[in-house]
C-alpha cells in the first residue's frame, strides 16, 4: 500500500524595515522550510501569516500595526515577531487577535509559536531532502549579516534595547555563508549590521582557521577576504559595505577598494557635523577629521562612493547649526545622502532634551537638505557622462514597438533599493538579470544614469 505524504502547511511572510530584517525573515523561512513547510506568495493560500515587524520609529510602528491589521483582515492567523514585537502590549492592544508575538531574532520562539499555530506535516522521507536557504532577493544579489545589536548609547536610537549589545559572528561562518551565496549565483554581497565597523569587539577579534590559514573577525580581513572569493565565471564578486562608522582602522579598507578587493563604496551614519547637535546625539564629534579623511580616502581611491544620512530638527538644533552642516555638505561632497527629519522613538533619550524644534522649521529644513544634496549629487553624476563604467544587471524589459529592449541596472555607486539606477537602452536580447557589463554613460539627472551597452 502505498504511504500518503500529507500536503505541507503554507505559511506567509510580510516583511518589514531595513535589510537586518529582511535577513532575519530569510532565516525563519529557512528553519521552517526545513521543518516541512510550503512558502505562501499570498494571504489566502497561508495556513498562517508571519509579519516581520519594524519598531525603529514611532512611524515604522504604525506602518507595522497597519500590515498586521491587513494580515489579519486577509487571513485571520497571524503571528509576529521582529523588532516592534519588543512591544507586545501595544501589538496586542491594537490586535488582540494575533496568535503570538516575538521579538527581533528570536528564531525559535517564532519557529516554536508557527509549529503550534499550524503542525509541520512529517513524512517519512520528507527529512531526508536537504533544503537550500531561502532569499527574499533576486538571485545576484544578497546580504550577509556579520552581527547582532550596538554597543552605542545614541540618543535617538532604541537599538540596543530591541537588539540587545554587539554580538558578532564567527568569521569562518560569515565567510561560509558568503561562499554558498556565491556558489549559487550571487554576484554581490551586501554586508550588513547595527555597526559594520565594530565587527569581532566583543568576541576580541578571535581568530578562526578558514582555507588553512587564521582569519580575524575583523572588519578589514573579513573585507579581504569576501573580495578573494570568485564566482563560477571566476570574476570577484562586488563586496558592499554597509553602516560604517568611520574608525580609524575603516582607513585600512580604502586600499582594497583601490585594488578592486572591495567594491569602492562606504555607507557611513554621521547624522550631522555640528558639534553641538552631535554631542547632544551622543554621537563622536570629529568632523573638521572626518574631511580630512574624506579627502585621503580620495586620494587613494578616485572612484569612491561615500552615502550617509542625516537628521534635521534635532531638539536644540539651531539655525546656525543646521547652516553648518549645509556648509559641511558642501565641502564634504558626499555622493549618496539621505534626509530625515527627527522623530521621537519611545524609550530614546532624545524625547527629553529640551529646545524641541517645530514641525514647520523640521520641514523648511529638510527642503534646504535636500536641494543642496540633490544639486550636489546632480553634478558628480552629469561628471559621469561620457565615462564608461562597469554595471549589474537588476532587470530587462521587453522590446518595444521598435525591438528595443531597455534594461535596469546599478553602477558600483547604487545599492539596491536605497541609491539611484542607471537606465540602458538598446541592449542584447540575451541580458540577464546579474550580468555584469560595461556601459557607456549618456545622461544623468540629479539620482540616476542613463547609457547604452559599451562596444
Amino acid at each position: 500500500m502505498a504511504t500518503r505524504i500529507e500536503d505541507a502547511p503554507k505559511v506567509g511572510m510580510v516583511s518589514l524595515g531595513c535589510p537586518k530584517a529582511l535577513v532575519d525573515s530569510e532565516r525563519i523561512l529557512t528553519r521552517l522550510r526545513a521543518d516541512g513547510y510550503a512558502m505562501s506568495p499570498d494571504y489566502a493560500g497561508a495556513d498562517v501569516v508571519l509579519v516581520n515587524t519594524c519598531g525603529f520609529l514611532d512611524s515604522a510602528k504604525e506602518e507595522s500595526l497597519q500590515a498586521i491589521g491587513e494580515a489579519i483582515a486577509e487571513n485571520g492567523r497571524v503571528i509576529v515577531t521582529g523588532c516592534m514585537g519588543e512591544d507586545a502590549e501595544a501589538i496586542r492592544a491594537a490586535h488582540p487577535q494575533v496568535l503570538a508575538v516575538t521579538g527581533a531574532h528570536q528564531y525559535e520562539q517564532v519557529v516554536e509559536a508557527v509549529h503550534e499555530a499550524a503542525p509541520p506535516a512529517r513524512g517519512p522521507f520528507v527529512d531526508l531532502i536537504p533544503q537550500p536557504d531561502i532569499k527574499l532577493t533576486p538571485r545576484h544579489y544578497g546580504y550577509i549579516k556579520i552581527s547582532e545589536g550596538c554597543n552605542h548609547s545614541c540618543a535617538f536610537c532604541i537599538i540596543p534595547q530591541l537588539r540587545g549589545k554587539l554580538a558578532s559572528r564567527r568569521v569562518d561562518a560569515v565567510l561560509r555563508e558568503a561562499e554558498k551565496l556565491v556558489a549559487a549565483g550571487t554576484k554581490e554581497l551586501l554586508v550588513i549590521s547595527q555597526d559594520t565597523s565594530a565587527y569581532g569587539v566583543d568576541i576580541r577579534h578571535e581568530s578562526r582557521d578558514w582555507k588553512g590559514r587564521e582569519v580575524r573577525a575583523h572588519m578589514t580581513d573579513l573585507a579581504r577576504e569576501l573580495g578573494s572569493l570568485r564566482t563560477a565565471d571566476g570574476v570577484p564578486p562586488w563586496i558592499r559595505l554597509h553602516y560604517v562608522y568611520p574608525y580609524p582602522h575603516v582607513d585600512a579598507v580604502i586600499p582594497l577598494m583601490a585594488e578592486g578587493l572591495v567594491t569602492p563604496y562606504l555607507d557611513i551614519p554621521f547624522q550631522h557635523a555640528a558639534r553641538s547637535v552631535l554631542k547632544a546625539m551622543k554621537r563622536p564629534a570629529n568632523e573638521a577629521k572626518v574631511l580630512e579623511r574624506l579627502k585621503g580616502w580620495r586620494e587613494i581611491c578616485p572612484d569612491l562612493t561615500v552615502r550617509s544620512s542625516f537628521v534635521v530638527g534635532f531638539p536644540g538644533e539651531t539655525e546656525d547649526d543646521f547652516k553648518y552642516l549645509l556648509d559641511w555638505l558642501e565641502e564634504a561632497q558626499l555622493d549618496r545622502v539621505g534626509g530625515f527629519r527627527f522623530e521621537p522613538v519611545e524609550g530614546a533619550q532624545a524625547n527629553d532634551l529640551p529646545d524641541p524644534v517645530p514641525e514647520a522649521v523640521k520641514e523648511e529644513r529638510y527642503a534646504r537638505l535636500m536641494e543642496v544634496t540633490e544639486r550636489i549629487s546632480a553634478a558628480k553624476l552629469q561628471a559621469k557622462v561620457g565615462k564608461t563604467l562597469p554595471v549589474i544587471v537588476d532587470e530587462v524589459g521587453e522590446p518595444d514597438e521598435d525591438g528595443d529592449i531597455g534594461a535596469t541596472a546599478r553602477s558600483q555607486a547604487d545599492a539596491p533599493e536605497i541609491d539611484g539606477a542607471v537606465y540602458l537602452r538598446n541592449v542584447a536580447e540575451t541580458l540577464a538579470a546579474g550580468d555584469i557589463i560595461d556601459v557607456t554613460v549618456e545622461d544623468a539627472d540629479a539620482h540616476d544614469l542613463y547609457g547604452v551597452p559599451a562596444d
